[in-house]
């Protein structure tokens, strides 16, 4: 094990061959452009030469605009998907991701939700069953235990997520979108005491979110990715700045 590393990448591409492989039209190449696609040679490169190491203990932010290359990035990571032939992924440790509403059935209560959910963080049943009364009393759901989730309010569904999902255990957590101004100004406070606790304290977090509040407030660097491509990491207020003026600039 590399000292202090819990992520290395190195020269991690990742691309997917078009099935037409002709742009016709004018309108078809202007439409390629704004999807955020960067087409080469016939494919579509989701990610080029990514080099980057992520530290143990670390929580790292990563920015970009809507198909830039972010969740290929992390789907890389959780080796969901595997990058181009010549690309090298090392992860040191337990990784898990998290995102607000990964795997909640509508359909199911939030009983049901809270035993399917948690056995997807890698809780026993037996767990579970320890710790169902503080997901409902953290959650403050106790009188809809039993109801179908899809007749919740969208922040009684957040606010029931977040409290499954800070039972999680890993060394490296990936919070995909992960904060959405949860529940109410009350559950915001006790929330980010919770997240602090037991997510972020002595644990790596790559956090990938389109709230530069957020990564600002959480993260120490952070890398900028665009068209597949890095373009910048550096200490998170230096890479935020730099993002801004290209946004400003480009508007």
């Amino acid at each position: 094990m590399e000292n202090n590393l819990a992520i290395k990448i190195t020269n991690v591409s990742k691309t997917y061959k078009l099935r037409s492989t002709k742009v016709k039209t004018i309108r078809e190449r202007v439409t390629n452009l704004v999807a955020g696609k960067y087409i080469e040679n016939d494919k579509i490169v989701a990610l080029k030469n990514i080099n980057l190491y992520i530290n143990q203990g670390e929580s790292f932010g990563i920015i970009g605009k809507n198909g830039s290359g972010k969740s290929t990035l992390i789907n890389i990571i959780m080796e969901t998907i595997k990058p181009d032939i010549g690309g090298n992924i090392d992860v040191y440790g337990k990784v898990m991701r998290l995102a607000l509403g990964l795997g909640i059935d509508a359909n199911l209560s939030a009983r049901d939700n809270i035993y399917v959910n948690g056995s997807i963080i890698g809780l026993s049943f037996r767990k579970i069953g320890t710790i169902f009364d503080q997901i409902i009393e953290f959650a403050g759901i106790p009188d809809f235990v039993d109801t179908p989730v899809k007749f919740y309010s969208k922040g009684m569904k957040q606010r029931l997520m977040f409290s499954i999902a800070m039972h999680a255990n890993a060394d490296i957590f990936l919070l995909d979108e992960f904060f959405g101004g949860t529940g109410d100004q009350e559950f915001r406070i006790k929330s980010d005491i919770a997240f602090k606790k037991r997510i972020l304290n002595g644990k790596t977090n790559v956090i990938v979110s389109h709230s530069l509040q957020t990564i600002r407030k959480h993260c120490e660097r952070a890398l900028w990715i665009h068209k597949g491509k890095i373009l910048l990491i550096d200490d998170v207020d230096t890479v935020i700045k730099a993002y801004m003026k290209f946004i400003k600039s480009n508007k």
